[in-house]
């Protein structure tokens, strides 16, 4: 699997490997929305926001992530960010998600686009499977990778612990190589006929 940080620009958004220049952007579009931070590793918000800069920045020269700033081509406002990560190149694996979407962005195109074009550039660089984790307890994030088209594993029991302490578990998702072609077309689908 030959993954690397690169540009990937759709109808609606274009996706930025996020350095350093996009930090202040970045705290315009997610420093919002605290509840939602909640079910989140490490708090995007308020004072919180430089610990998971921090982490994002560390987990990037790592070479365990590669982060995104989710820009809307229609105003070029940065509105949200999401991250390969978990990166398992020996076993062509990894998965999608550290996503935060500014609440104004959460109901149209952006996401699903957004999805689209990192699946097809997993996908693309050799990936034959990609997984989604999501809280438990986030119906509109499961609802979303549903969605997408994703299959839906199974529950890893306190499989890992929130900034605010609470134990969570898991939700499981996968999208195959085998599955890629069925889910690509009815992400295309979707993208064209609803939000054309």
């Amino acid at each position: 699997m030959n993954l690397r940080p690169k540009l990937l620009k759709g109808r609606y958004v274009r996706l930025e490997p996020i350095t350093a220049e996009h930090k202040d952007e970045l705290r315009g579009a997610v420093d919002c929305d605290p509840e939602a931070w909640e079910i989140m590793s490490v708090n995007g918000c308020g004072e919180g926001f430089e610990d998971w800069w921090g982490a994002l920045h560390g987990e990037t020269e790592r070479g365990e992530r590669i982060g995104y700033a989710i820009r809307r081509i229609s105003d070029k406002r940065v509105v949200g960010t999401s991250s390969i990560l978990n990166i398992r190149r020996l076993h062509k694996g990894l998965e999608i998600g550290a996503t935060f979407l500014n609440p104004e962005v959460r109901s149209g195109p952006i996401n699903p686009e957004s999805k689209r074009l990192l699946l097809g550039h997993a996908f693309d660089a050799g990936a034959i499977r990609v997984e989604f984790m999501v809280d438990n307890r986030n119906t509109r994030s499961h609802a979303a990778v549903l969605k997408l088209g994703a299959t839906e594993e199974g529950v890893l029991r306190n499989h890992k612990i929130t900034w605010t302490g609470h134990v969570r578990d898991t939700a499981v998702f996968s999208i195959t190589d085998d599955d890629w072609p069925a889910v690509r077309d009815r992400l295309d689908f979707r993208l064209q006929e609803t939000f054309a």
